[in-house]
């Protein structure tokens, strides 16, 4: 009898640590990557600049003109500026280039 009644008292815990290890799952499979992504898109939005191409979260191609607050312009055709919020902007395709230094030639690098 004694034995019957010990056992009984574990298996009150074992619901208990089926829901938590549930959760500690459900967060390193579903939570933990959502918000990686989410940091992603925020810095990838906070670094758009001028001549990028994007595409927005519509399909919509376009060339960064210029940026606001939390608008961006961006040139879908000649001539043609649309404004768009920047969470709209779902990635970027290319990075405008910066302009390189310019090449200087010292005295002693020039070989005759």
């Amino acid at each position: 009898m004694h034995l019957a009644a010990a056992g009984g008292g574990a298996g009150g815990f074992t619901p208990i640590l089926m829901i938590a290890l549930l959760f500690g799952v459900m967060y390193f499979m579903m939570i933990r990557p959502q918000q990686k992504r989410r940091k992603e898109a925020e810095a990838m939005q906070s670094n758009l600049g001028p001549g990028d191409e994007v595409v927005t979260i519509g399909g919509l191609y376009g060339t960064v003109t210029g940026i606001e607050d939390d608008t961006v312009l961006i040139e879908v055709a000649p001539g043609v500026q649309t404004r768009y919020a920047r969470p709209a902007i779902a990635r970027v395709v290319t990075r405008a280039e910066l302009p390189s230094e310019p090449v200087t030639e010292d005295a002693d690098t020039v070989k005759e």
